[in-house]
């Protein structure tokens, strides 16, 4: 059965305190990220961390997008303004300075390589 061109992929993740891989590009396809949000449910400003990470030759090499961004309490911020494309194997990163208030949204498309 043939591999499909495109596939769309909706990610959703409450944050927390530790880094943690919310996606990561499948073998033979490059994943585009289209939206990467986050909400802050809470009463009391959080801070989000979103970056890329890569590694190549046994060697990961993180490049933050955006690090300690404040977010107010009920509000919500963009973390990617712009596309963001992932090579196979490439993943997205998210943390925040609370365990539980802070909530992430993606829209992902995947593209046969």
């Amino acid at each position: 059965m043939p591999l499909p061109l495109n596939i769309y992929q909706t990610v959703t993740q409450v944050v927390g305190v530790t880094t943690v891989g919310i996606y990561t590009a499948p073998v033979g396809y490059s994943g585009i990220i289209l939206l990467a949000q986050a909400a802050n449910v809470g009463n009391q400003t959080q801070t989000v961390s979103f970056s890329h990470k890569r590694t190549t030759a046994g060697i990961a090499v993180t490049t933050e997008i955006v690090k300690d961004l404040p977010i107010p309490a009920n509000d919500s911020t963009n973390l990617l303004f712009g596309k963001l494309i992932l090579e196979t194997g490439d993943s997205i990163q998210i943390r925040s300075d609370s365990a539980t208030n802070v909530k992430f949204i993606g829209s992902i498309l995947e593209t046969l390589n």
